[in-house]
Protein backbone atom coordinates (compact mmCIF):
# COMPACT_ATOMS: atom_id res chain seq x y z
CA UNK A 1 0.00 0.00 0.00
CA UNK A 2 1.30 3.43 -0.92
CA UNK A 3 0.99 6.48 1.28
CA UNK A 4 -1.42 7.96 -1.27
CA UNK A 5 -3.67 4.90 -1.08
CA UNK A 6 -3.63 5.01 2.71
CA UNK A 7 -4.53 8.71 2.71
CA UNK A 8 -7.46 8.05 0.37
CA UNK A 9 -8.94 5.65 2.91
CA UNK A 10 -8.21 8.13 5.69
CA UNK A 11 -10.14 10.79 3.82
CA UNK A 12 -13.15 8.49 3.39
CA UNK A 13 -13.37 7.55 7.09
CA UNK A 14 -12.44 10.93 8.59
CA UNK A 15 -14.75 12.56 11.11
CA UNK A 16 -12.66 15.71 11.47
CA UNK A 17 -14.99 18.68 11.90
CA UNK A 18 -18.11 16.51 12.01
CA UNK A 19 -18.89 17.60 15.57
CA UNK A 20 -17.16 20.96 15.38
CA UNK A 21 -13.55 22.17 15.25
CA UNK A 22 -12.98 21.76 18.99
CA UNK A 23 -14.43 18.27 19.37
CA UNK A 24 -12.37 15.82 21.47
CA UNK A 25 -14.92 13.00 21.92
CA UNK A 26 -15.09 11.70 18.38
CA UNK A 27 -17.50 8.83 17.77
CA UNK A 28 -18.64 8.84 21.40
CA UNK A 29 -20.86 11.70 20.18
CA UNK A 30 -22.89 8.98 18.46
CA UNK A 31 -24.03 7.66 21.84
CA UNK A 32 -27.10 9.85 22.16
CA UNK A 33 -29.75 9.64 24.90
CA UNK A 34 -31.88 7.61 22.49
CA UNK A 35 -29.02 5.14 22.02
CA UNK A 36 -28.62 4.78 25.79
CA UNK A 37 -32.36 4.19 26.23
CA UNK A 38 -32.27 1.49 23.57
CA UNK A 39 -29.26 -0.08 25.28
CA UNK A 40 -31.09 -0.18 28.61
CA UNK A 41 -33.88 -2.08 26.88
CA UNK A 42 -31.45 -4.91 26.15
CA UNK A 43 -31.47 -5.87 29.84
CA UNK A 44 -33.99 -8.68 30.27
CA UNK A 45 -32.45 -11.29 32.58
CA UNK A 46 -30.30 -9.09 34.81
CA UNK A 47 -27.24 -11.25 34.13
CA UNK A 48 -23.95 -9.34 34.51
CA UNK A 49 -20.69 -10.36 32.84
CA UNK A 50 -17.38 -8.80 33.80
CA UNK A 51 -15.17 -8.48 30.73
CA UNK A 52 -12.00 -7.19 32.38
CA UNK A 53 -8.71 -8.80 33.31
CA UNK A 54 -7.40 -8.45 36.86
CA UNK A 55 -4.86 -5.71 37.47
CA UNK A 56 -2.04 -7.50 39.24
CA UNK A 57 1.58 -8.56 39.11
CA UNK A 58 0.67 -11.62 37.01
CA UNK A 59 -1.00 -9.56 34.28
CA UNK A 60 -0.58 -9.80 30.49
CA UNK A 61 2.52 -7.64 30.11
CA UNK A 62 5.57 -9.78 29.25
CA UNK A 63 8.07 -7.35 30.76
CA UNK A 64 9.46 -5.73 27.61
CA UNK A 65 9.02 -2.19 26.31
CA UNK A 66 7.45 0.67 28.24
CA UNK A 67 4.52 -1.27 29.68
CA UNK A 68 4.67 -3.46 32.76
CA UNK A 69 2.22 -5.17 35.08
CA UNK A 70 0.82 -3.25 38.04
CA UNK A 71 2.86 -2.90 41.21
CA UNK A 72 0.59 -2.93 44.25
CA UNK A 73 1.85 -2.16 47.72
CA UNK A 74 0.52 -1.02 51.06
CA UNK A 75 1.04 2.50 52.32
CA UNK A 76 -0.60 1.85 55.68
CA UNK A 77 -1.40 -1.41 57.46
CA UNK A 78 -3.58 -1.31 60.53
CA UNK A 79 -2.65 2.25 61.45
CA UNK A 80 -4.43 3.30 64.67
CA UNK A 81 -6.93 6.16 64.65
CA UNK A 82 -7.40 7.77 68.04
CA UNK A 83 -7.43 5.88 71.27
CA UNK A 84 -9.79 3.67 73.18
CA UNK A 85 -9.98 -0.01 73.87
CA UNK A 86 -11.50 -0.99 70.51
CA UNK A 87 -8.35 0.08 68.59
CA UNK A 88 -9.90 1.77 65.56
CA UNK A 89 -7.49 1.36 62.61
CA UNK A 90 -7.25 1.95 58.87
CA UNK A 91 -5.25 0.58 55.92
CA UNK A 92 -4.40 2.17 52.56
CA UNK A 93 -2.65 1.01 49.43
CA UNK A 94 -1.05 2.29 46.22
CA UNK A 95 -0.95 1.03 42.65
CA UNK A 96 1.80 2.01 40.22
CA UNK A 97 1.04 1.00 36.66
CA UNK A 98 0.81 2.09 33.01
CA UNK A 99 -2.71 3.12 32.08
CA UNK A 100 -2.64 0.60 29.19
CA UNK A 101 -1.26 -2.48 30.98
CA UNK A 102 -4.40 -4.66 30.92
CA UNK A 103 -8.07 -4.20 29.91
CA UNK A 104 -8.15 -0.58 28.77
CA UNK A 105 -9.31 2.18 26.46
CA UNK A 106 -6.97 3.92 24.05
CA UNK A 107 -7.70 7.66 24.06
CA UNK A 108 -7.83 9.77 20.90
CA UNK A 109 -4.37 11.19 21.61
CA UNK A 110 -2.84 7.71 21.69
CA UNK A 111 -1.61 7.64 18.08
CA UNK A 112 -1.03 10.14 15.31
CA UNK A 113 0.70 10.66 11.99
CA UNK A 114 1.61 13.64 9.78
CA UNK A 115 1.97 15.73 12.94
CA UNK A 116 -1.73 15.74 13.86
CA UNK A 117 -4.00 13.86 16.25
CA UNK A 118 -7.78 13.49 15.83
CA UNK A 119 -9.61 16.56 14.56
CA UNK A 120 -6.44 18.25 13.34
CA UNK A 121 -4.81 19.30 16.60
CA UNK A 122 -1.04 19.68 16.26
CA UNK A 123 0.66 16.77 18.01
CA UNK A 124 3.73 18.76 19.05
CA UNK A 125 1.46 21.28 20.78
CA UNK A 126 -1.03 19.00 22.54
CA UNK A 127 1.27 16.12 23.57
CA UNK A 128 3.34 17.30 26.52
CA UNK A 129 5.32 15.84 29.39
CA UNK A 130 2.19 16.42 31.48
CA UNK A 131 -0.02 14.44 29.10
CA UNK A 132 -2.44 15.30 26.30
CA UNK A 133 -4.01 18.75 26.44
CA UNK A 134 -6.35 17.64 23.64
CA UNK A 135 -7.86 14.23 22.98
CA UNK A 136 -7.12 12.89 26.46
CA UNK A 137 -9.14 10.15 28.13
CA UNK A 138 -10.60 12.71 30.53
CA UNK A 139 -12.68 14.04 27.62
CA UNK A 140 -14.06 10.56 26.92
CA UNK A 141 -14.78 10.09 30.63
CA UNK A 142 -17.07 13.09 30.79
CA UNK A 143 -20.20 11.02 30.11
CA UNK A 144 -18.63 7.58 30.34
CA UNK A 145 -19.23 4.85 27.77
CA UNK A 146 -22.71 3.33 28.08
CA UNK A 147 -24.34 1.94 24.98
CA UNK A 148 -25.69 -1.13 23.26
CA UNK A 149 -22.94 -3.68 22.95
CA UNK A 150 -22.93 -6.10 20.03
CA UNK A 151 -20.79 -9.23 20.11
CA UNK A 152 -19.47 -10.68 16.86
CA UNK A 153 -17.98 -14.05 17.77
CA UNK A 154 -15.64 -14.69 14.86
CA UNK A 155 -13.98 -17.70 16.48
CA UNK A 156 -17.26 -19.50 17.15
CA UNK A 157 -18.55 -18.58 13.70
CA UNK A 158 -15.49 -20.39 12.28
CA UNK A 159 -16.06 -23.31 14.61
CA UNK A 160 -12.80 -22.91 16.56
CA UNK A 161 -11.87 -22.06 20.14
CA UNK A 162 -9.58 -19.31 18.95
CA UNK A 163 -8.35 -17.91 15.67
CA UNK A 164 -4.85 -18.65 14.45
CA UNK A 165 -2.37 -15.80 15.03
CA UNK A 166 -2.17 -14.96 11.33
CA UNK A 167 -5.93 -14.46 10.75
CA UNK A 168 -6.94 -11.05 9.41
CA UNK A 169 -10.68 -10.46 9.79
CA UNK A 170 -12.33 -8.69 6.86
CA UNK A 171 -15.69 -6.92 6.51
CA UNK A 172 -17.33 -9.92 4.83
CA UNK A 173 -16.63 -12.02 7.90
CA UNK A 174 -18.04 -9.32 10.17
CA UNK A 175 -21.21 -9.31 8.08
CA UNK A 176 -21.43 -13.10 8.14
CA UNK A 177 -21.01 -13.24 11.92
CA UNK A 178 -23.65 -10.52 12.35
CA UNK A 179 -26.12 -12.46 10.18
CA UNK A 180 -25.45 -15.64 12.14
CA UNK A 181 -26.10 -13.74 15.38
CA UNK A 182 -29.22 -12.08 13.93
CA UNK A 183 -27.98 -8.68 14.96
CA UNK A 184 -27.28 -5.54 12.96
CA UNK A 185 -24.52 -3.28 14.36
CA UNK A 186 -25.51 0.35 13.91
CA UNK A 187 -25.10 3.96 15.00
CA UNK A 188 -23.86 4.43 18.54
CA UNK A 189 -23.19 0.74 19.17
CA UNK A 190 -20.02 -0.58 20.78
CA UNK A 191 -18.71 -3.49 18.75
CA UNK A 192 -17.07 -6.37 20.63
CA UNK A 193 -15.08 -8.81 18.50
CA UNK A 194 -14.14 -12.21 19.87
CA UNK A 195 -11.11 -13.95 18.38
CA UNK A 196 -10.50 -16.27 21.33
CA UNK A 197 -6.91 -15.01 21.55
CA UNK A 198 -7.38 -14.02 25.21
CA UNK A 199 -7.22 -17.75 26.04
CA UNK A 200 -3.48 -17.70 25.31
CA UNK A 201 -3.17 -15.61 28.47
CA UNK A 202 -6.10 -16.72 30.64
CA UNK A 203 -5.69 -20.47 30.04
CA UNK A 204 -2.11 -20.98 28.90
CA UNK A 205 -0.74 -18.14 31.07
CA UNK A 206 1.64 -17.21 28.24
CA UNK A 207 1.95 -13.42 28.34
CA UNK A 208 4.78 -13.46 25.81
CA UNK A 209 2.76 -15.24 23.13
CA UNK A 210 -0.38 -13.27 23.98
CA UNK A 211 1.47 -10.02 23.32
CA UNK A 212 3.06 -11.34 20.13
CA UNK A 213 1.46 -12.46 16.88
CA UNK A 214 -2.32 -12.28 17.10
CA UNK A 215 -5.43 -12.19 14.89
CA UNK A 216 -7.54 -9.07 14.55
CA UNK A 217 -9.54 -6.66 12.38
CA UNK A 218 -7.93 -5.88 9.03
CA UNK A 219 -7.50 -2.45 7.50
CA UNK A 220 -10.64 -2.81 5.37
CA UNK A 221 -12.74 -2.91 8.55
CA UNK A 222 -12.16 0.82 9.06
CA UNK A 223 -14.65 1.74 6.34
CA UNK A 224 -17.09 -0.91 7.60
CA UNK A 225 -17.03 0.70 11.05
CA UNK A 226 -17.38 4.21 9.59
CA UNK A 227 -20.32 3.27 7.37
CA UNK A 228 -22.21 1.88 10.36
CA UNK A 229 -21.30 4.77 12.69
CA UNK A 230 -19.99 2.42 15.38
CA UNK A 231 -19.16 4.39 18.53
CA UNK A 232 -16.25 2.25 19.77
CA UNK A 233 -14.69 -1.12 19.07
CA UNK A 234 -13.29 -3.65 21.54
CA UNK A 235 -11.55 -6.99 21.15
CA UNK A 236 -9.96 -9.77 23.18
CA UNK A 237 -6.47 -9.25 21.80
CA UNK A 238 -3.73 -6.71 22.48
CA UNK A 239 -4.38 -4.24 19.67
CA UNK A 240 -7.87 -4.91 18.16
CA UNK A 241 -6.04 -5.27 14.82
CA UNK A 242 -3.55 -8.02 13.96
CA UNK A 243 0.01 -8.07 15.23
CA UNK A 244 2.33 -7.71 13.46
CA UNK A 245 0.60 -5.16 11.24
CA UNK A 246 -1.21 -6.59 8.23
CA UNK A 247 -0.12 -3.76 5.90
CA UNK A 248 3.60 -3.60 5.10
CA UNK A 249 5.04 -0.16 5.65
CA UNK A 250 2.07 1.09 7.70
CA UNK A 251 2.43 0.28 11.42
CA UNK A 252 -0.87 -0.39 13.26
CA UNK A 253 -2.92 1.05 10.36
CA UNK A 254 -6.32 0.42 11.95
CA UNK A 255 -5.27 2.42 15.01
CA UNK A 256 -4.30 5.29 12.74
CA UNK A 257 -7.50 5.25 10.70
CA UNK A 258 -9.95 4.65 13.54
CA UNK A 259 -8.41 6.59 16.42
CA UNK A 260 -6.61 9.39 14.57
CA UNK A 261 -8.94 9.89 11.60
CA UNK A 262 -12.29 8.61 12.79
CA UNK A 263 -12.02 9.60 16.46
CA UNK A 264 -12.89 6.15 17.80
CA UNK A 265 -11.83 4.66 21.13
CA UNK A 266 -10.22 1.21 21.05
CA UNK A 267 -10.92 -1.19 23.91
CA UNK A 268 -8.21 -3.83 24.21
CA UNK A 269 -7.67 -7.06 26.14
CA UNK A 270 -11.30 -7.74 27.04
CA UNK A 271 -12.14 -11.25 28.27
CA UNK A 272 -15.21 -12.15 26.22
CA UNK A 273 -15.28 -15.90 26.92
CA UNK A 274 -18.12 -16.14 29.47
CA UNK A 275 -20.23 -13.60 27.60
CA UNK A 276 -19.71 -15.45 24.32
CA UNK A 277 -20.80 -18.76 25.85
CA UNK A 278 -23.97 -17.18 27.16
CA UNK A 279 -24.73 -15.52 23.83
CA UNK A 280 -24.32 -18.86 22.09
CA UNK A 281 -26.70 -20.48 24.57
CA UNK A 282 -29.53 -17.98 24.42
CA UNK A 283 -28.92 -16.67 20.89
CA UNK A 284 -28.89 -13.04 22.05
CA UNK A 285 -25.80 -11.09 20.99
CA UNK A 286 -26.85 -7.62 22.14
CA UNK A 287 -26.66 -6.20 25.67
CA UNK A 288 -26.11 -3.10 27.75
CA UNK A 289 -22.39 -2.35 27.67
CA UNK A 290 -20.78 -0.14 30.31
CA UNK A 291 -17.09 0.78 30.41
CA UNK A 292 -16.52 4.25 31.85
CA UNK A 293 -12.85 5.25 31.79
CA UNK A 294 -11.14 6.84 34.75
CA UNK A 295 -11.09 10.63 34.43
CA UNK A 296 -7.29 10.75 34.34
CA UNK A 297 -6.41 14.35 33.55
CA UNK A 298 -4.64 14.47 30.15
CA UNK A 299 -4.40 10.65 30.14
CA UNK A 300 -3.51 8.74 26.97
CA UNK A 301 -5.59 5.76 28.06
CA UNK A 302 -7.44 4.29 31.01
CA UNK A 303 -7.82 0.94 32.74
CA UNK A 304 -11.41 -0.31 32.74
CA UNK A 305 -13.53 -3.11 34.18
CA UNK A 306 -16.17 -3.30 31.44
CA UNK A 307 -19.42 -5.13 32.00
CA UNK A 308 -22.15 -6.52 29.77
CA UNK A 309 -25.67 -6.81 31.17
CA UNK A 310 -28.23 -9.06 29.47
Amino acid sequence: MTEAEFLEIAKRVSNWGRWGPDDERGTLNLITPEVVKRAAGCVRRGRVFSLGLAFGADGPQPGVGVRFNPMHYMSAIGEPIGGGGLRFCYSDDIVHMPLQCATQWDALAHVHYAGQIYNGFAADEVLTTHGATRGGIDKAARDGVFSRGVLLDIARHRGVDRLAPDVVIDPAELDAAARAARVEPGPGDVLLVRTGHIRVFTEQHDAQSFSGASPGLGLACAEWLRERDIAAVCADNVAVEPLPGAVPGVPIPLHMLCIRDMGMLFGEMLDLEALARDCAEDGVYEFLFAAPPLAVTRGIGSPINPVAVK
